[in-house]
């Protein structure tokens, strides 16, 4: 390692452009999620009944105002309250039979608007659109994805789009002041193999996991692992073996599909936490342009977190409209901030991580799921990284090498950007990196949620010019952008 250089002066100074775009956090944009209040079925019976209990005309007036009021705040508000209904039809009385009005009425009753960015939106990524048609010659669309966070700080992921035109100014397409959640696919199978090798390298109760291996066939659905969890957990089995299935549960709801309608806008889309794991935040989604043998797939690494524990976290798309999400294993899987690169690296899959949350590791796999070894790649050496490093986004191919994005922690926990760069054979090998920050929060940037931060979670390169969206003191983001050429030639080879 180089010992320790305490100037942050750089050798050849960098000409950085901040762009004139920023995105705020916006109140008005709302989606409607269930709202089922605690309390248990007795609760739910009892709001039932005392919305059964309003005569006809009162029901049809209420509902009257509350269409009036909210539908042209949702695309298809009756579809929403028929699905927030269907939630507590089990509790509904069985001797009656409802009209459409009072299932939308009841329906109502739980359901509730949330402002999913009305706190902060930050901590973005971008890569290229996967429709690049009706474009000029040196002109490229993108999209740039962003954690959007409102009341009780849930985070939710939610998209922009826009164009770098060919003199490298950036025109954002408006943005639709309707958002809407995706459909979630009900029937996901689930292979028995390729699952349970996800879940063995989560819980030391082999004995569980064999019994329940032993129930389930070679293909199997949500409600088939659900129901023989049931069925074992009724038995008065032993803490251990219990908490094992309750962990089973836990990962295969963390595995699922979603859909959104293709004719909307991208800014309509918004990936609200939906599985267990994820309740409390869907965080720091890592999105990546991903090519193998000419098929192009979009994977996104994020950190799923239930108010307790995190969970990393895989989401693959092709046309931003169906994803698929899915669960790392393996003991390299491990904290925040993985990074896949975007293509194989000597016929493997590689990755970048922060197992330890202190240091940058690589780590290698045949498959995307599973990731057992790491190996340390960079330790904090600058003094405005002291105290810890961490990837900002997936790797950038060059002819030079891999050129990663990295933040830093120092004191007053101010986070900067800084860069390395990596050779393109074996990137286990760091060969050249900045001395001093990339980017440091300036004045008007201090101050937010969380004071003193510059993040990204991805940037990309177009007509060698680093495009580096970032996010500041995770309250809103903004647009920097800097020459790579520049970039290199500021580096300290190693």
């Amino acid at each position: 390692m180089n010992s320790v250089n305490t100037s942050e002066i750089p050798k050849h100074e960098l000409s950085i452009k901040r762009r004139k775009w920023k995105l705020h956090p916006d109140p008005s944009l709302v989606i409607c999620r269930p709202h089922i209040p605690s309390g248990g079925p007795s609760r739910i019976q009892a709001i039932i009944n005392r919305v059964l209990g309003l005569s006809k005309q009162d029901a049809n007036k209420l509902l009257d105002r509350l269409r009036l009021d909210f539908s042209e705040r949702h695309r298809d508000l009756n579809s929403i309250l028929d699905a927030n209904f269907k939630l507590v039809e089990p509790y509904a009385p069985s001797n009656l039979t409802l009209s459409a009005n009072q299932k939308m009425l009841l329906g109502a009753y739980f359901t509730m608007e949330y402002a999913v960015s009305s706190a902060a939106l930050f901590n973005p990524s971008i890569v290229r659109h996967p429709d690049q048609s009706n474009l000029g010659p040196h002109e490229l669309r993108f999209v740039m994805s962003l954690r959007a966070v409102g009341e009780g700080h849930i985070s939710s992921l939610c998209f922009r789009s826009g164009i770098i035109k060919e003199d490298g100014s950036i025109l954002f397409d408006p943005v639709s002041d309707i958002v809407e959640m995706p459909l979630q696919k009900n029937e996901t199978l689930f292979d028995k193999a390729t699952f349970f090798q996800r879940v063995y390298s989560f819980t030391p109760e082999k004995k569980a996991l064999n019994d329940l291996l032993n129930r389930l066939p070679e293909r199997f659905t949500l409600r088939e692992i659900d129901n023989a969890v049931v069925d074992m957990l009724s038995r008065n089995v032993g803490d251990e073996y219990g908490q094992c299935l309750h962990t089973v549960q836990l990962v295969a709801h963390a595995n699922y599909e979603i859909n959104f309608h293709k004719t909307r806008s991208i800014s309509e889309r918004v990936i609200f936490p939906l599985s267990p794991s994820e309740v409390a935040g869907i965080e720091d989604a890592r999105f990546v342009e991903f090519n193998d043998e000419n098929q192009q797939t979009y994977y996104a690494t994020y950190t799923a977190y239930d108010g307790h524990n995190i969970l990393p976290q895989l989401m693959e798309t092709r046309d931003f409209s169906h994803f698929k999400i899915s669960t790392f294993s393996g003991n390299a899987a491990q904290n925040k901030g993985m990074a896949l690169f975007p293509r194989k690296v000597n016929g493997k899959y590689a990755m970048l991580g922060r197992l330890d949350g202190e240091n940058n590791y690589i780590m290698y796999s045949d498959t995307l799921s599973h990731w057992g070894n790491a190996t340390l790649v960079q330790t904090p050496e600058q003094p405005w990284e002291f105290i810890q490093l961490g990837n900002c986004g997936s790797p950038i191919e060059t002819e030079a090498g891999w050129l990663v994005l990295t933040h830093g922690v120092g004191p007053m926990r101010e986070y900067s950007i800084g860069a390395v760069l990596l050779d393109l054979d074996d990137p286990r090998r760091v060969i050249a990196k900045l001395s001093h920050p990339l980017l440091r929060p300036h004045e008007q940037e201090r101050e937010g949620y969380v004071p003193n931060v510059v993040y990204s979670c991805g940037a990309l390169v177009h007509r060698n010019e680093l495009i580096l969206p970032y996010a500041m003191s995770d309250i809103s983001s903004g647009l920097v952008s800097v020459n790579v050429k520049e970039l290199l030639e500021s580096m300290d080879k190693i």
